[in-house]
Order: structure tokens, then sequence, then C-alpha cells
């Protein structure tokens, strides 16, 4: 399975834990003063970069960054 692939399904599995109806009664505090809801969006909201950082370094069009700095034109 290529990178590009992982990444996409992933993102794919981000979207739908983002609908966290589970944690919407809970009223669990973290560590003594954070609501379980909002614990639960930060670690998501890490994910979430972190994701988007391996799609920069591994899924990203290499020939689209040679085309935008110019070192790749076909155009004269």
């Amino acid at each position: 399975m290529t990178p590009k692939k992982i990444i996409i399904i992933l993102a794919i599995a981000l979207g739908i834990l983002h609908h966290d109806t589970w944690n919407w009664g809970n009223s669990d505090l973290v560590l003594g003063f954070m609501p379980m809801g909002l614990f639960y969006h930060s670690c998501y909201s890490l994910a979430a970069a972190i994701l988007w950082v391996f799609a920069i370094k591994f899924a990203w069009p290499k020939d689209l960054v040679d085309w935008a700095e110019g070192g790749d034109s076909d155009e004269s």
C-alpha cells in the first residue's frame, strides 16, 4: 500500500473520529481540571497535525513543488 493511500485512509478515520458523540455526556475531568471533551479534541488536533506532517513529507506531489519553484518550466 502506498503512503498516499495510507494517509487518505487515516484522514478518513480522523474525519469519522471527529464526531465524538460518546463524550457529550461525560463530565469527568482529566488531570483534575480539563473536561474530557476538551482533552479529546486536544489529542485529536495533535493527531491531525501529525497526519499533515506525514502527508507533506510522504504524499505531497514533488512535481508541483518543482513547478512552483520554477525549476520545471515547460513554458518558453
